[in-house]
C-alpha cells in the first residue's frame, strides 16, 4: 500500500512540475514579447530590419495572446 501512495505522489509532483515548467515558459515568452513592443514604442525608427513597425508590432501582439491562451488553458483544464 505504502509503495502506491509514494507512486501516485511522485506523479502527482511530477504532474505540478510539468505543468508549473510549461507555466514559467509561457510567462517568459509574454515578457520577452511585451518587451519588444516596448522597444518599437519607444523607438520605432531605430529599428532597421522592420521598416513596418506597425506590423512588427501586431507580431508580438500576436505572440503574447498565443501564449496567454497557454495559461488560460492551462489554468482551465489542468
Amino acid at each position: 500500500m505504502y509503495a502506491k501512495s509514494t507512486k501516485n505522489k511522485k506523479e502527482y509532483d511530477m504532474r505540478e512540475k510539468m505543468i508549473n515548467a510549461m507555466i514559467q515558459h509561457a510567462i517568459g515568452h509574454i515578457e520577452k514579447h511585451k518587451m519588444n513592443v516596448e522597444v518599437y514604442l519607444a523607438n520605432p525608427e531605430g529599428i532597421g530590419e522592420h521598416p513596418d513597425v506597425f506590423e512588427a508590432m501586431e507580431q508580438e501582439i500576436m505572440e503574447i495572446a498565443k501564449y496567454q491562451d497557454v495559461l488560460d488553458m492551462l489554468e482551465k483544464h489542468f
